[in-house]
């Protein structure tokens, strides 16, 4: 954090196919050593699988599968008088979609399968469902924080 001003966040233009802000910035996050074309052929390859395998429009599945996927608790250590506690705190809403693309993209990637494009389109279903790594990991960090809420007093 900067102690000098307040940072300006860019807002991300929309994708050329759906039109949509947080796919763009899905493609982002999936880009590896700035190939975004690779990126978007594996995300847009990825919910055709989806189209093909739901009959559904892909952006309903991922808007649910994004829902299902984001957290709305996590722990933050708090250091009081010697000793670290883990705290329970409520996530910002920007946090939450980044840490919900972040899951998917990391639970994809050590799935596996064949393909980045069947491995990114079966977290996305399962997430969809709510399965799969990236569902337990949020209900994991929603376990830890219910099991800290007794000290939720220390509010950072």
């Amino acid at each position: 954090m900067s102690r000098r001003g307040t940072v300006v966040h860019r807002v991300t233009p929309p994708d050329t196919r759906y039109g949509n802000r947080v796919v763009q910035k899905f493609i982002n996050k999936l880009m590896l050593n700035g190939k975004k074309s690779v990126a978007e052929s594996i995300l847009y390859g990825s919910m055709d699988r989806i189209e093909d395998q739901t009959k559904r429009h892909p952006m309903e599945t991922f808007e649910t599968a994004l829902r299902n996927a984001t957290p709305i608790l996590e722990v933050k250590p708090k250091r009081v008088g010697g000793a670290t506690y883990q705290v329970p705190v409520e996530i910002r809403g920007d946090r939450r979609q980044a840490l919900a693309i972040r899951w998917l993209i990391g639970a994809a990637r050590k799935r596996a399968g064949k393909s980045m494009q069947e491995k990114l389109a079966a977290e996305i279903l399962d997430a969809s469902h709510g399965l799969g790594a990236t569902i337990k990991r949020k209900e994991d960090m929603h376990k830890m924080a219910e099991s800290n809420r007794a000290i939720s007093h220390y509010r950072l």
